[in-house]
């Protein structure tokens, strides 16, 4: 009898043994397709020599060192590396052990900024419905994903949620993709006027929103305008890419592709492509000076930021990603994967949406194509999905609550960069057989 408290104390998984490019192995011999790199993480692949190596030298050189005391090169290394490629004036590199303690350490650092600054009464985060931001307290208080929050809800901070950018299902009929975009920003300004511009500390959004609604991009000039209204309240843009970055969609910074930089930005997930537990909160110099000319201490921090072991891990990984031509390579990749997608699927009778960025891909699942109503929620087509692809040999990422927490359904895909064409099309034949159980519909 297993003595781990699972995910899911009703369900029982293989035990993993192995992994080979994009394949897993359990214990049984049994071989899974990963189509969603986990949750978006491994980016590389699974046994990479070359990250492995660094891992290992690094632990012959050193495991440990208390960042109160010491620095250590891996972890200085990879902040140079990050600032070198980061948008805008991005500067600064705080490392945690993943995409909620980014998202934590980024709620906070943007409250002490304001308190450095002479504006305590600046404590308010404006965040968008249907977002996805970490499951600690702070992190699931910006979250807008009323499944995740609900029985958790005494405990959360009271944080604004505005309408999310969902071109699907929110653009209207007659409305340009350009007109959405604008009013969906505008949305920000509203709500900022509507609490009092006084109170207002940051606004928190995904480039492409992931788990949640499944690889939704914004809408063109969509965050242009966002950052113009940021700007012109003085409000932090804080821009969570724990899953839409790392190159995930085609760039290394998820928030290039629209042309805009935030104050505060958050990674994780492809930074470690699951050889460690890393994620990172970079900041702008402008709210780095803030502290170090105040205070100079960030209230915040725990035992293991800027791991050795994990940082040398990171540097690893987008060294990787840079020095082997991943980037473009992504791009071309999930544009193939986009048609594939779309000649197999966009005409299914249950298929309503085929969106994403680079291997960032997600399909929408609806119950009348016409009208783009949803399946019961009673039906739980989202689980039945994942259990029906993962009998085929495929790992995918299905979610329900894709419009409002409780109904919808999506699947996203977010295969290794390494991909293979045939592997590609071999994802898409079992994803096809498992909609053809479950729907019961061929395409």
């Amino acid at each position: 009898m297993s003595h781990v408290f699972p995910r899911h104390c009703h369900s029982q998984v293989p035990v993993a043994v192995g992994g080979e490019g994009v394949w897993l192995i359990d214990s049984q011999g049994n071989r899974y397709l990963d189509g969603s790199g986990g949750a978006a993480v491994s980016c590389l692949g699974h046994g990479d020599a070359q990250v492995t190596q660094a891992i290992k030298d690094q632990l012959d050189r050193l495991a440990f060192a208390h960042t109160g005391f010491l620095t250590s090169e891996p972890a200085e290394a990879l902040a140079d590396l990050l600032i070198q490629h980061a948008p805008g004036d991005l500067d600064r590199v705080y490392f945690v052990s993943g995409g909620s303690e980014a998202t934590e350490a980024a709620i906070k650092l943007a409250r002490q900024y304001w308190v450095e600054k002479g504006q305590p009464q600046r404590a308010r985060l404006i965040a968008r419905r249907q977002s996805y931001h970490g499951n600690t307290i702070g992190a699931l208080s910006a979250g807008g994903n009323e499944w995740r929050r609900q029985q958790f809800g005494p405990l959360l901070l009271d944080v604004s949620h505005i309408a999310p950018c969902y071109d699907y299902r929110e653009r209207a009929e007659g409305e340009s993709p350009e007109e959405y975009g604008i009013r969906a920003a505008e949305a920000l300004r509203a709500e900022i006027e509507r609490v009092g511009p006084e109170t207002v500390m940051a606004f928190i959004a995904e480039p492409v929103v992931g788990a949640t609604s499944g690889a939704v991009p914004p809408a063109p000039g969509y965050f242009r305008r966002i950052r113009e209204i940021c700007d012109e309240y003085g409000i932090l843009l804080i821009l969570d890419e724990v899953m839409c970055g790392m190159g995930r969609t085609g760039t290394l910074f998820a928030c290039e592709q629209d042309g805009i930089a935030p104050d505060i930005l958050c990674i994780a997930k492809g930074l470690g492509a699951g050889y460690q537990p890393i994620g990172a909160m970079l900041c702008s110099r402008a709210v780095y000076d803030a502290i170090a000319s105040g205070s100079g201490f960030f209230q915040h921090g725990h035992t293991y930021i800027g791991h050795p072991v994990a940082t040398a891990a990171g540097l690893a990984v987008v060294r990787a990603i840079l020095d082997r031509g991943l980037l473009p390579q992504v791009r071309v990749k999930g544009e193939a994967l986009q048609r594939a997608l779309e000649a197999r699927f966009g005409q299914h009778p249950h298929v309503g949406d085929i969106r994403g960025r680079g291997l960032f891909r997600g399909i929408e699942i609806v119950e009348d194509r016409a009208t783009k109503a949803p399946f019961d929620p009673a039906r739980k087509i989202a689980a039945a999905l994942k259990k029906a692809a993962f009998a085929r040999g495929l790992i995918c990422y299905p979610m329900s609550g894709t419009i409002d927490g409780r109904q919808g359904d999506h699947v996203l895909l977010a295969p290794p960069f390494i991909i293979s064409d045939d592997e590609t099309e071999m994802m898409i034949d079992r994803l096809q057989g498992a909609l053809a159980e479950v729907l019961g519909d061929a395409p």
